[in-house]
């Protein structure tokens, strides 16, 4: 189910524009305050279903719940797991503290309206999986599936997102364990729950983890680059060990350096992470290359195989500007992508990132993101025709 057999397939990285209602109850939420919750279900139900159709009517072959449940890719375990509560300044990304004219006319613009990532819950005590969290979990699996069978779609297979453990510990700050390790570790300990979950429902699991590359420029920033990578390798191993009863080829690990519009220059090389990466016990490695910053990092697909039996799923859509990427574009960044890779089979078509991260987040228009996603699949068809003759 991730490899494009007989044409190049298109996918996305989780997150799709929520309605204005819904983002209003769920920034709420995020701040613990009062939500009807059956107000927030049929929210839920109605945005899922939605979702599900726009991914179709775009030609999505895997598709998602567009994470119309949670308030942002992350934090939303904060509902779902004991240990965590307050809030902190997370660590600015430095290549923003270079330029804070940058982050001024950012400011002016209303960036970031919606729930916020920069100043997330942090780790109170023990982390656990609660009941809670449990009919959470299976709420929005449920709504999910309710919306795939009213909508009648039909796609080649359905994904759902949990996050790794690295950027829950990274941006939820720890005050109770002492270190990042023993924290990493009870993190992952509870995402199992949702790994398993996932897997047990009939989905791929894809597991998000911007913590890969995003933190040597937060919070590993002033630290030696060796010490980013041994974070890198503990979070993989534990990444490994808590998915390990699902098999590799129903897991994708999503690697980017921050869904935002910035400079990006202090993002470290994919060449240095490639290795590291490598070892995760996975069947795809979704890769951002559409930005203007990575666009070139396809070719070392050649210098450095992909291991065997995993895919590349390819980022040829940006998802942090309003451009509506042509067809044609599209087609040569996959074909370029299916030449380093030196077999079209392991390449499917997908987008940088998530298009609303959190909650009423996003910067690209909602119109446009569909418009966008139609792109993806006309430029998937035409490299299908080049790659395939199909």
């Amino acid at each position: 189910m991730q490899r494009s057999d007989h044409r190049i397939l298109t996918t996305h990285a989780g997150s799709l524009p929520r309605p204005p209602a819904l983002v209003d109850l769920l920034r709420a939420s995020s701040r613990w305050e009062h939500v009807d919750g059956e107000a927030r279900a049929v929210a839920v139900a109605n945005a899922t279903r939605e979702a599900v159709l726009k991914q179709s009517a775009a030609g999505i072959d895997i598709a998602n719940d567009g994470e119309q449940a949670r308030e942002s890719f992350f934090t939303y375990v904060q509902h779902r797991m004991d240990g965590f509560g307050g809030h902190w300044r997370r660590v600015a990304m430095q290549d923003m503290v270079l330029y804070p004219s940058f982050v001024e006319t950012m400011r002016r613009a209303g960036w970031n309206q919606g729930v916020s990532l920069g100043t997330p819950p942090e780790c109170v005590g023990p982390v656990a999986y609660s009941d809670a969290g449990r009919r959470s979990f299976a709420a929005e699996c449920d709504a999910f599936d309710r919306a795939l069978a009213i909508s009648g779609a039909s796609f080649e297979s359905r994904f759902m997102t949990a996050p790794s453990p690295g950027i829950v510990a990274c941006a939820m700050r720890d005050t109770h364990y002492g270190a990042i390790e023993p924290y990493v570790t009870a993190v992952a300990e509870a995402l199992r729950y949702e790994y398993e979950g996932i897997a047990a429902r009939g989905y791929l699991l894809q597991l998000d983890a911007p913590d890969l590359a995003m933190e040597r420029h937060t919070l590993y920033a002033h630290r030696p680059e060796s010490e980013f990578l041994a974070f890198v390798d503990y979070v993989i191993d534990a990444i490994n060990l808590a998915s390990s009863a699902v098999p590799a080829e129903r897991k994708r690990l999503h690697v980017c350096w921050g869904n935002y519009e910035g400079p990006h220059e202090l993002d470290i090389p994919l060449r240095t992470l490639l290795p590291h990466l490598y070892r995760a016990d996975v069947g795809a490695l979704m890769i951002s290359m559409a930005n203007p910053r990575h666009a070139h990092e396809y070719r070392l697909f050649r210098e450095l195989p992909l291991p065997p039996g995993v895919s590349l799923i390819a980022g040829v859509i940006d998802t942090t500007t309003n451009y509506v990427e042509h067809p044609e574009v599209v087609a040569d960044r996959i074909v370029l992508a299916a030449e380093a890779v030196g077999d079209p089979h392991r390449v499917l078509a997908g987008t940088d990132c998530g298009f609303d991260t959190s909650a009423g987040f996003g910067m690209v228009a909602e119109e446009v993101v569909w418009a966008k996603l139609r792109s993806l699949s006309e430029g998937a068809a035409i490299a299908s025709h080049r790659l395939f003759g199909s």
